[in-house]
């Protein structure tokens, strides 16, 4: 029996998925979610096999709580569920650790196909999705450790919670503070932030 908790803060979206699910014999929902904090606890409680999360939820955000998730439990497969298209949105899921990306106007048995897929181990990327290839000045400039401590700090995280987080030194955080502002051409740690929030949603 393949297991799935559902992450969504709008409750009649959540009763379609589990309406639409009912007909398939091999899949069963074990809980649901209506924000990220909510999720998290749930995963650690459940363990499911799967996770449906869309990606902008109250408290705690899709890639933030799929980041944390996939941290604990690497085995956990998980599919965002959202309304964005947008190639940023799709790279930030996949480099938090998701399998499958499906887009919320899409048929519902898409997402089916796209649930049988991860649990095989395959990934799973919505076919009405155009990814962009070309590069950003950020994507050109920024390391990737540099990319993953400017998406702590627009969550508002300070350097200490961050080294914590990302298992390196205080002073290494803040020698990448320090790069990023240069490379940026951002003035100090009020600019840093305003930048970090304004990039941690570019879709």
């Amino acid at each position: 029996m393949i297991t799935i908790i559902i992450s969504e803060d709008h409750q009649s979206l959540i009763d379609g998925i589990k309406l639409s699910l009912e007909f398939e014999e091999d899949i069963t929902v074990v809980g649901e979610a209506n924000d990220g904090d909510e999720l998290i606890q749930l995963v650690r409680n459940k363990r499911p096999q799967i996770v449906i999360t869309d990606i902008r939820m109250p408290k705690c955000d899709g890639i933030s709580a799929t980041r944390i998730i996939k941290r604990e439990f690497p085995e956990i497969k998980i599919i965002a569920f959202s309304m964005f298209d947008q190639s940023e949105a799709i790279q930030q899921m996949k480099e938090a650790g998701a399998s499958g990306y499906i887009m919320k106007n899409s048929p519902l048995k898409k997402l089916i196909q796209a649930i049988r897929a991860v649990v095989s181990n395959e990934t799973f990327f919505d076919d009405a999705i155009v990814v962009k290839d070309e590069l950003t000045k950020e994507n050109i400039l920024l390391s990737t450790r540099e990319k993953a401590i400017l998406r702590l700090i627009g969550e508002g995280k300070t350097s200490n919670e961050i080294a914590e987080e990302l298992f390196i030194s205080k002073s290494t955080v803040d020698t990448h503070r320090k790069n990023i502002l240069k490379k940026m051409n951002l003035y100090g740690k009020t600019d840093l932030i305003r930048f970090a929030v304004e990039r941690k949603y570019d879709f």
